[in-house]
């Protein structure tokens, strides 16, 4: 079986690049990228399921400690008069 190098491969994308364009090329890649980990997943017996339960945490289990409630420090404001009103003092 013959050995890919790093020029062939070069040569290659530029001929994908030619043939699909750049705007396709990115979905092309994904797609493939995509396949690749499904095919491997496969493969090693993973599944989509057995990583969300490892990752999702369970929604019955109740925290540990409730955090407590603060409430903001209420800060009093000056009014000051609108321009449209007379002041008090003239």
């Amino acid at each position: 079986m013959p050995d890919i190098g790093p020029l062939e491969l070069i040569i290659v994308l530029v001929i994908a690049l030619l043939v699909l364009g750049p705007k396709r090329l990115p979905g092309l890649g994904k797609q493939l990228g995509t396949g690749m980990r499904e095919f491997k997943d496969s493969i090693t017996g993973k599944d989509k399921d057995d990583e969300a339960a490892v990752t999702k945490p369970k929604l019955d289990a109740a925290p540990a400690e409730p955090a407590p409630e603060v409430a903001p420090a209420a800060q009093p404001v000056a009014a000051e008069p609108r321009a449209d009103e007379p002041r008090a003092d003239a």
